[in-house]
Formats: C-alpha cells, structure tokens, sequence
C-alpha cells in the first residue's frame, strides 16, 4: 500500500516517495512561536505530524525528526511588520524574551505529552542557527525562490 498526501502545491494526491524499507526519514516539521499557551488549533498540526510519523515507523522506516522552536523574531503581523511577539510577551510579563521562550516551550512539550504525542528527535530552537538561516535565505534567494527587500546582516 501506498501513502498518499495532499500536495498543497499542485493541488493533487501524491504518493509519498520515501527509500526502500528500513531505510531513515528525515522529518521537519514546523514548531511553535513561544510567546503565549498553544490552543488546540496550534496543536493539530502536530498531532498531524504525530500520525505520520509513527505511521512511516509502522511501515519500517527509521524516522529522524526535527522541530524548529521559534524563541525570537516572529512579528505581530502576518505583513512583517509591528513588534516581536517574544519582546512583547518579555514586557507584558515582566520578564526577559529568554524566560519567556523557556516557560513556554516547557508548556508546549507538557501539552504534547498529555496529547501522546512523541518528542522531535531534535529541538531546533531559532536563536542557535541564526548564521544557517541567513544563509539558507541567501541561497534561496540566488535561485530566485525569495526576494527580500534590503540587505541581510550577518
């Protein structure tokens, strides 16, 4: 049997291709912005990915997954544009955007656990790979996948 998901892109079902069995997936999956409590509409998406990495593990594959924590940088606004959410949280609370990241991700990891959802195999937190993503960003940027207006600062 094969599986099949939903390509947001082309809009059609896919087979999803993945190496012969017991071969290693790798998974990304996009975490939390860590500023305030997660509702359950946050919490679907990882129960999504939850489903389909235990059902890859099922089917023999070795899952290696990988979470992104964003602890900085996420603005008010869809746009880009307005206050980081984390300063604001740090000076609504009175603490530090470093306190706040932490005490909300340990929620968040509470909250997949009383969920039965399974820890990433690796945290990624934002604020430890930022020199990655600029660079990450420059290359999408040379193969004309993003524009960014003005100059990124290493």
């Amino acid at each position: 049997m094969t599986l099949h998901l939903h390509d947001t892109l082309t809009r059609a079902r896919r087979p999803v291709r993945v190496p012969g069995p017991g071969d290693r997936v790798t998974m990304y999956s996009c975490g939390p912005t860590v500023y305030w409590y997660q509702h359950i509409g946050n919490l679907r998406t990882y129960i999504f990915s939850d489903i389909l990495r235990r059902t890859l593990e099922f089917e023999g594959y070795k899952v290696k997954q990988v979470m992104n924590v964003t602890d900085v940088g996420h603005l008010t606004s869809d746009a880009d544009s307005g206050e980081d959410k984390m300063e604001k949280a740090a000076a609504k609370e009175h603490r530090t955007a470093h306190e706040i990241a932490e005490f909300y991700l340990k929620v968040f990891q509470e909250d997949l656990k009383k969920l039965n959802i399974e820890n990433p195999d690796v945290w990624c937190k934002a604020t430890e790979h930022i020199k990655e993503q600029i660079g990450l960003v420059k290359v999408l940027e040379k193969k004309g996948w993003v524009s960014c207006p003005g100059q990124l600062r290493e």
